[in-house]
């Protein structure tokens, strides 16, 4: 066995390890003990994942590329009624633009992020934590793209509109802060919500995915409590005006940024030949995929009561988008599966 494997296999039980307690502590203090989290925790793209492991080899024959009941698009009745090579087939192809459009946002985040630091004074846990998290974040970068390449699939990712403008949106890392990091947040927050659901589900799916799946869930722990931390501190000092812009942006940048995410793009439904009722039905009309689209932001609607961003105009946005329920109790509650 390789070195590669022998450290994977000794770091196969690390899974979705829990966030550092901070309660009660100050901002400088929490990213502080952030910090210490990544130093003592952290994963390499080609130290931990056994590419050349020979389990990890993409064979299109192979049942694990079948997508769990959980996924929007897997548990359909017209996924689920395709021929085995059928359900394979596409199966790679989801889980490769998946990783895509991960490395996409990753790349926007480490851009809007550099530039959110370009101007920090000296002394600041922030700017020691934010440079980890960036450190973390081109990890994953190599491990998305390693995995779309081990797949062997030209995938798009994102939508061709959000390729584009994605360099523009990271100079709101220093000129817009608190807008960059509820756009972070609604980047990261359905893809975690996806991969946990896809990793408590139990089902089989391909090593090389799981083991990608387990560690962005780690991190990325880390990193939506960070942007949780911040935009707690900076809410300190919004003013009415600036509290009220924010409480309307902050459901619209969730939604839109989810749809890039989660909803396949033009091009895949083509690839992959998606009938168009089917579309229609998963994203979002059926009770199933609006449940689904609710349960993806329970973390953020507890966000959004802690930052005051609730009030009588932004709860009717929130139903109107189709994103509004009962908030989290706590970070990551598991939702009930009923309808």
């Amino acid at each position: 066995m390789t070195a590669t494997a022998d450290r994977t296999a000794d770091r196969t039980a690390e899974t979705v390890p829990g966030l550092p307690d901070t309660t009660g502590l100050g901002y400088e203090e929490k990213l502080r003990i952030l910090s210490e989290a990544s130093v003592h925790q952290h994963f390499d793209a080609f130290l931990d994942i056994a590419w050349d492991d020979p389990d990890f080899e993409v064979r299109d024959d192979d049942p694990r590329w079948v997508l769990p009941e959980v996924d929007s698009l897997g548990g359909t009745d017209w996924y689920r009624s395709l021929p085995l090579e059928r359900q394979i087939a596409i199966g790679q192809y989801r889980m490769a633009n998946i990783m895509k459009v991960g490395l996409q946002f990753e790349q926007l985040l480490i851009a809007g992020v550099m530039n959110h630091l370009i101007g920090m004074p000296n002394g600041k846990a922030e700017f020691r934590y934010s440079t980890h998290e960036v450190t973390e974040e081109c990890h994953h970068t190599q491990m998305f793209q390693e995995g779309v390449n081990r797949i062997g699939l030209d995938v798009q990712g994102g939508p061709g509109w959000f390729v584009k403008v994605a360099p523009l949106l990271s100079l709101a890392g220093r000129a817009l802060p608190n807008v960059f990091f509820m756009g972070i947040l609604a980047g990261e927050e359905p893809i975690d919500h996806l991969q946990k659901s896809v990793l408590r589900s139990g089902h089989e799916m391909h090593p090389m995915v799981t083991r990608v799946m387990q560690i962005h869930v780690a991190e990325e722990a880390r990193h939506i409590g960070f942007a949780h931390t911040y935009l707690e501190e900076r809410s300190k000092d919004y003013g009415p005006v600036q509290r009220f812009g924010l409480s309307l942006a902050y459901p619209v940048i969730m939604r839109v940024l989810c749809d890039v995410i989660m909803k396949p793009t033009r091009k895949m439904q083509k690839d992959l030949d998606i009938p168009k009722d089917v579309m229609r039905e998963v994203y979002w009309r059926s009770e199933k995929s609006q449940k689904l689209l609710r349960d993806t932001f329970g973390d953020v609607r507890m966000l959004a009561d802690e930052l005051g961003l609730m009030n009588p105009v932004s709860r009717r946005v929130w139903r109107l988008l189709g994103i509004a329920g009962t908030a989290s109790r706590f970070r990551s509650e598991p939702k009930s599966a009923a309808v």
